[in-house]
């Protein structure tokens, strides 16, 4: 078949994946703006949680990591778990690595995927272009999949916005607007602690409120590791190491099982580093529940659930909700109707088989959508060295 296979997104996962399935000498297009969600989607000043072993976009080649960008580069070196990366840095090494090995990347957008009934699949493309495609990769990151907590949703019925009383975390690029303003940061992961510490060190008065089990905490420095468990690109312990390196059998782990790991491994924890930048500078609510928050010109309040039981308002002239992203095929709007009431699906997660393809054949998911099968490994980086060479290689088996 001379149809190509379609790569929907532009970031390390789909950049990888395009990569693999070039090498093998398989047509693709791949679509989408290089990056954008780490362009347009993270605070400026961001620093990268992940050590650079662990910020590597997988390649079918060597000389692509980011250690050897910083050489091309002419910038100072990357290598070891206690360098910390920009996150300005990491942009530029995803758009070095599309440059060297996606060149062809088309900077449109696909509105819709179906069936073709005679196998393969219908796309279309912003452009008016239509085109044939023999599979589909959707590799489109975190892209519509911010979660808004419904007790946040009441101050915001028509959804987060950036200048509204409540917003998503993702929906700030320059933190500096809200310098001399009184800022609420809703999270205890690493996402949370940074905005409110870039918030604050650009003027603003910020409190993090931390929900139920979220108490806040930061990782153990890379010298005070355990130094008798394995390694992995997360620190070492037993169990990162097998989820590291060993995603094979998770999918055939319980549902409740799966889902609970992806949400609990690796999960609301600040970075070593942020810790002297966050303590006794930014003041930590740590409640049992938000009640519910409302919006009265504008402003918005919590009602939340003390840990001794009472009821407190907080009131602020902005929410900033840090509460993640949550993978949904109904908010994949790109895909036909038909085409999401076919696929299979756990908790909103599409279940995936060997390979990373799905109930539907020819269509493959890979990076945070793959996780809920995959683990938690394919909400990182890293994830693409598992995940990219696999697909590669089932798609060219199925498809060849």
């Amino acid at each position: 078949m001379n149809q190509p296979v379609a790569v929907i997104g532009a970031g390390p996962f789909g950049l990888s994946t395009a990569a693999h399935l070039r090498a093998r000498g398989i047509p693709v297009r791949v679509f989408g703006e290089p990056m954008v969600s780490w362009r347009d989607h993270m605070p400026a000043g961001m620093l990268l949680k992940s050590t650079p072993v662990a910020s590597a976009i997988d390649a079918p080649q060597r000389g692509h990591t980011l250690a050897d960008y910083c050489d091309a580069a002419g910038i100072k070196r990357l290598v070891t778990d206690e360098d910390i990366i920009p996150v300005e840095t990491f942009l530029a090494y995803g758009e070095w690595f599309q440059q060297k090995l996606v060149p062809e990347l088309e900077r449109v957008r696909v509105v819709s995927v179906d069936r073709r009934p005679g196998g393969g699949f219908e796309l279309k493309l912003d452009s008016g272009e239509q085109f044939t495609a023999r599979a589909v990769v959707v590799a489109t990151g975190l892209s519509g999949l911010a979660h808004l907590p419904l007790e946040l949703a009441g101050a915001v019925p028509d959804g987060p916005t950036p200048t509204g009383p409540v917003s998503h975390s993702s929906q700030h690029h320059d933190l500096a607007r809200f310098a001399g303003k009184e800022l609420i940061v809703v999270g205890a992961g690493q996402s949370a602690l940074e905005t409110a510490v870039l918030a604050a060190e650009a003027g603003a008065r910020v409190r993090v409120v931390s929900r139920g089990r979220g108490k806040v905490a930061f990782g153990a420095p890379p010298w005070d590791q355990p130094k008798l468990r394995p390694e992995s690109p997360f620190g070492r312990a037993w169990s990162l190491w097998a989820l590291s390196y060993y995603p094979h059998p998770y999918r055939y782990l319980p549902a409740r099982t799966r889902h609970y790991l992806v949400r609990r491994v690796l999960g609301p924890l600040g970075a070593w580093w942020l810790r002297e930048r966050f303590e006794g500078r930014v003041p930590v609510h740590e409640v049992t529940r938000i009640a519910r928050a409302e919006a009265t010109d504008g402003r918005p309040a919590l009602t939340v659930q003390t840990l001794g039981g009472s009821t407190q308002e907080l009131a602020a002239d902005h929410v900033i909700a840090a509460t993640g992203y949550r993978v949904d095929i109904a908010a994949m709007d790109f895909l036909g109707h038909e085409l999401r009431t076919e696929l299979a699906v756990s908790r909103g997660a599409p279940k995936l088989g060997a390979g990373y393809v799905s109930s539907v054949p020819g269509l493959y998911f890979t990076g945070l959508p793959a996780a809920a099968s995959y683990g938690p490994v394919m909400r990182f980086v890293c994830g693409t060295e598992f995940a990219s060479p696999r697909l590669a290689k089932h798609l060219a088996a199925a498809h060849g």
